[in-house]
């Protein structure tokens, strides 16, 4: 099983993808709860150089509940992340994890068909970029 779905965005700047990404994001119900520069971390704490790298922590309040309410200790596994990432062409990946495996580590056959509910979600925002 793949742990996440991606997809390359060529002919458009970091920024240009991040609000798309975002925007597509939104139409599926998602927000963004948390944000990590990745490259600015590492550069930070390791004094290394990466091409721009974000993480982008999206969460659809109506699923979250419903798998919360469920499993409670499965918020450990969330949010759900997205990533952005620079290629050295200039390109942009756009990467989002699978939850249906990430939530293959609980054993409830209802919390892994709500996550395979919300991997299609994500999966039509990637496609949609």
């Amino acid at each position: 099983m793949n742990y996440y779905n991606s997809t390359i965005i060529k002919g458009k700047n970091f920024k240009q993808v991040r609000e798309e990404v975002e925007a597509a994001l939104k139409e599926e119900g998602f927000g963004i709860l948390t944000e990590i520069d990745f490259q600015a971390t590492m550069k930070k704490k390791l004094d290394k150089e990466y091409l721009p790298h974000l993480i982008l922590g999206a969460c659809n309040p109506g699923y979250a509940d419903k798998v919360v309410s469920l499993e409670p200790h499965v918020s450990t596994l969330l949010p759900c992340n997205v990533t952005l990432r620079e290629l050295e062409n200039g390109d942009v990946e756009v990467s989002a994890i699978d939850p249906s495996a990430a939530m293959s580590v609980v054993e409830n056959e209802e919390l892994v068909q709500y996550a395979e509910e919300v991997n299609n979600m994500l999966k039509k925002a990637i496609n949609s970029l």
